[in-house]
């Protein structure tokens, strides 16, 4: 068996001994990722062992919401736990979304334990060319 030692994963697991473990009532924040890819930005968030039909997205006027749940695997009565490592419970997260992004066509994917947004930005706000007209007469002030 090979053992190796990481001195961040043991100060991870100090800290939570010290603050107490995330709950059903005190959810944990998730991982993410958030980027601009052409017309889009796209925020992933790792959701792994999460089922999809316990995602909840909502988008309130400018504020994403991402709610999700990691529910206990049934365990067989003979079974007794040794380690326990992966959070259970609630896991939430809340995004200020830019008044430039198009929240009425956000798409949503769940793919491997990750959640994909893709949410467009608006066609007020990509860049335009403005036309410069150009005068075509003189016009002189009497007085």
């Amino acid at each position: 068996m090979l053992m190796r030692t990481d001195p961040f994963r043991e100060l991870d697991r100090m800290t939570q001994q010290l603050l107490g473990p995330r709950t059903w009532s005190r959810p944990s924040a998730m991982p993410m990722d958030a980027y601009r890819e052409g017309d889009e930005y796209v925020v992933a968030f790792d959701l792994p062992g999460v089922s999809a039909d316990a995602i909840d997205v909502d988008v309130e006027r400018n504020m994403l919401t991402v709610k999700a749940e990691r529910r206990p695997v049934a365990k067989a009565d003979d079974v007794q736990m040794e380690l326990s490592e992966r959070p259970l419970g609630a896991f939430s997260r809340q995004i200020v979304l830019a008044d430039t992004l198009d929240t009425e066509r956000i798409k949503a994917d769940y793919d491997a334990g990750v959640l994909t947004l893709r949410i467009p930005i608006a066609e007020r706000a990509k860049p335009r060319k403005i036309s410069i007209g150009v005068g075509t007469g003189h016009k002189e002030i009497s007085g």
